[in-house]
């Protein structure tokens, strides 16, 4: 009895150990403004958990998002479906301003972020060529 508690305490934590998966994505603003940002997004399939958040180039803070809605639209039969995903942006308890990235398979075809005191929208574009690691994120 010893021997199969022993057993099963060894062997517990391996089948509650489950591995985060971590997506990296590098933007870049549209227009000539120099500004990137790295945009990650985590996912536990164990227990079906998801987060983002976004750090831009020229800080050290990261900034939290909430998912908001992920609309799927068919637009072609027999194609990988189209998915505009909205999260929000919080900084210290408030919602700052939101992002909508649209995407089709593993291609992205924009990223925009919208800051909500000013109205103001940016236009990003995906740059997959951009070295990523979940060490150093974004290599600019």
């Amino acid at each position: 009895m010893k021997k199969l508690i022993t057993l099963l305490l060894l062997a517990f934590p391996l089948l509650a150990h489950s591995a985060v998966e971590t997506q990296i994505n590098c933007f870049k603003a549209q227009d000539r403004k120099d500004i990137k940002f790295e945009f990650r997004t985590y996912y536990d399939p164990v227990v079906n958990w998801s987060g983002s958040a976004v750090k831009y180039a020229t800080s050290k803070k990261w900034i939290s998002l909430v998912h908001k809605s992920t609309e799927q639209y068919e637009m072609a039969e027999g194609r990988p479906y189209e998915f505009t995903t909205t999260w929000v942006e919080v900084v210290d308890g408030a919602v700052t301003g939101e992002y909508v990235m649209v995407r089709q398979g593993a291609l992205i075809y924009g990223m925009a972020y919208t800051n909500v005191k000013s109205k103001k929208s940016y236009a990003f574009e995906h740059l997959p060529p951009v070295e990523t690691s979940t060490e150093k994120g974004c290599q600019w």
